[in-house]
């Protein structure tokens, strides 16, 4: 019977922790074993990864002095694994009854030997469906997004996600979100695990396009489902959250397109994107939009001479 590990990393999230856990006791486990469940805590100060214990699951809590961002926290919760699969879940995420049995049965078919990662279908609290496929960008999408043509032109500069209607039915995809990231430990012992570099955003996506690159693809399992709430404990640091969103792109450029388009995306990040966003806020009238926008530039400003080191290692 096949087994899996279950890997949670949390900064400040709340309740969504403990529902998230709970619902795992929900969840059918018909067909595997749910060998452990890691739940790596980056130095919250909220007390949500506290008194988890009376649950019965067979968890393990990391603790962290420090926040190590998302992707050195997850390859830390697999250190030790001897499971079959990994998966990678949002603390803001609440399992139902199909949501690990059909993914696990699924890859666990030898018709299917050839899939490396596997997601399914998440939806809000109200049951609307998330987008959470998206395509492998290339410099031209980036490019489109940092002048807003995706927006203006969506027909010409399609969006990074899917669309709604391209989410109702199991396909190949180019990536999976990383609220619920169902990986074989094989593959991702064979990548050696997420980039570090990547703090925060970017590091699935950067783990799907390797695997692509090694033969194994990511699927997109529309029968299984699991409830998202999305942004959860992000929502509270916009400017942060803007602030890794820019830098792991402009990574994520420098690591994976030739170094004159990287630096195309960089020079238009700095210089067109934040006027343009700075305008969708002052006609929304927010001025809070406007000082987070601002504050999230001016950070990756400063850090642009550090970014373009990091960004250049091999």
């Amino acid at each position: 019977m096949p087994n899996l590990d279950i890997i949670i990393v949390n900064w400040n999230s709340g309740v969504h922790l403990l529902r998230c856990l709970a619902s795992m006791l929900l969840a059918s486990r018909e067909g595997f074993e749910l060998a452990r469940v890691v739940v790596v805590d980056n130095a919250s100060s909220d007390g949500s990864a506290e008194r988890l214990d009376f649950l019965d699951l067979p968890l393990q809590l990391i603790r962290n002095s420090f926040n190590r961002g998302f992707a050195a926290a997850c390859n830390q919760g697999v250190q030790g694994s001897e499971a079959d699969y990994l998966l990678f879940l949002n603390p803001d995420t609440i399992l139902l009854e199909n949501s690990l049995e059909a993914p696990i049965a699924f890859l666990a078919r030898s018709e299917n030997t050839s899939i490396g990662i596997c997601g399914i279908q998440l939806a809000d609290e109200a049951g609307r469906v998330s987008r959470t496929c998206a395509r492998f960008p290339t410099p031209g999408h980036l490019l489109a997004r940092c002048l807003g043509l995706d927006r203006l032109l969506p027909q010409v500069f399609p969006n990074h996600f899917l669309s709604e209607r391209e989410h109702h039915e199991s396909r190949v995809v180019d990536q999976i979100m990383g609220a619920f990231f169902l990986v074989r430990r094989a593959v991702f012992d064979l990548l050696g695990g997420f980039d570090e570099r990547f703090f925060v955003y970017y590091e699935d996506l950067d783990f799907s396009f390797r695997a692509r690159r090694g033969g194994w693809s990511s699927y997109f399992l529309s029968a299984a489902l699991a409830v998202h709430s999305g942004g959860g404990c992000s929502k509270h640091v916009k400017a942060a959250r803007l602030f890794y969103s820019l830098r792991s792109r402009i990574l994520y450029a420098y690591k994976h397109f030739p170094s004159a388009n990287a630096t195309a995306v960089l020079l238009a990040t700095l210089l067109f994107e934040p006027f343009a966003r700075l305008g969708r806020a002052a006609i929304r009238g927010s001025v809070a939009e406007i000082v987070q926008t601002g504050q999230g530039y001016w950070s990756f400003w400063k850090a642009t001479p550090r970014l373009l080191v990091k960004g250049r290692e091999p």
